[in-house]
């Protein structure tokens, strides 16, 4: 009985796998923590350049572009 405790502590047949697995979960929760901060500026930028396009002055000039983009 000791001989089989002692045999399943030492072994380390699943520890690659538990690796992968904690690796994989990070690569997740840095992709969604980039992805929330990318949508939150994005949703911002649409929202200051909405009024000209209502406007009628078609697409953003490129100084308003980097502009939004500096702020």
């Amino acid at each position: 009985m000791m001989k089989s405790i002692k045999t399943f502590l030492y072994a380390e047949s699943g520890a690659v796998t538990v690796d992968w697995v904690v690796l994989a979960a990070a690569l997740v929760g840095l992709g969604l923590a980039a992805m929330g901060v990318v949508s939150s500026r994005a949703d911002e930028f649409s929202t200051r350049i909405e009024p000209k396009l209502e406007a009628g002055h078609g697409a953003a000039s490129q100084p308003d572009v980097e502009a939004g983009l500096r702020q």
